[in-house]
């Protein structure tokens, strides 16, 4: 696995239009709190490895931890509140209708 403590890495695995997917490696990286992200596409992510938290506008925050899988709808403000830095938190990231 490659080392990202330095800074997350992202890793893209294949983009067709319409869709890309990418492989992103943390430790201990999290989103700042005044730049949540905000996207014009679906996200569906499947946590393989490590653990994660992620805050979403209305509903708060959610644990992951590996196998777990969540679609996060366009438009849905969100961002990752932790991350587990050892071992690395690996990311499976699916965007759909990303233009």
């Amino acid at each position: 696995m490659p080392d990202a403590r330095a800074q997350e890495l992202f890793t893209t695995l294949l983009a067709r239009p319409g869709v890309r997917i990418e492989r992103i490696v943390s430790q201990g990286q999290v989103t700042p709190a005044d730049a949540p992200y905000d996207q014009n596409h679906d996200e569906w992510v499947l946590l393989l490895a490590g653990a994660a938290r992620l805050w979403f506008d209305g509903t708060g925050e959610q644990a992951l931890v590996p196998g777990d899988a969540l679609l996060i709808p366009a438009r849905v403000a969100h961002r990752v509140t932790w991350t587990q830095a050892d071992p690395p938190t690996v990311w499976l990231a699916v965007h759909l209708g990303e233009t």
